[in-house]
């Protein structure tokens, strides 16, 4: 396969990647203020997804998959509220590790990220149809 082929499956595995990225990120900011469903239950657990790069054996080009998604393991938050179905015997409510302030920053990098691959898949167009005009 040529080289522009490869910046073609470069770009387009990106745009997978980081529209994957995006539903988890959007699926964060969803869940940012769910509890758990009863006294003591662990509400919904931030999700973050993990990036794996690997050479496409057909056409030697550099891609990027999302091989797992995994859940982030720090600390809930505890909000003081007795009256809450979920509140243990202290009035305490789990609320999820989610900080609002992060996912709208990933979301402007995955967004961003987006934005470059859609670029590369233009430009390689782009040369894509300088190449036939050059030999037309």
């Amino acid at each position: 396969m040529d080289n522009l082929s490869a910046i073609g499956k470069t770009a387009a595995s990106a745009l997978r990647a980081q529209s994957e990225r995006l539903r988890i990120v959007a699926e964060n900011m969803a869940n940012a203020e769910s509890t758990g469903d009863t006294a003591g239950a662990d509400p919904y657990r931030r999700k973050i997804p993990v990036f794996e790069s690997m050479i496409d054996d057909a056409s030697g080009a550099n891609t990027v998959t999302i091989s797992e998604v995994i859940e982030d393991q720090s600390d809930f938050q505890l909000k003081y509220d007795p009256s809450h179905p979920a509140a243990d015997a202290e009035g305490y409510v789990k609320t999820p590790n989610v900080s609002p302030l992060v996912e709208l920053a990933n979301m402007r990098e995955a967004s961003r990220s987006y934005e470059a691959a859609l670029n590369l898949l233009d430009s390689g167009r782009r040369m894509r149809s300088q190449l036939i005009e050059l030999l037309g």
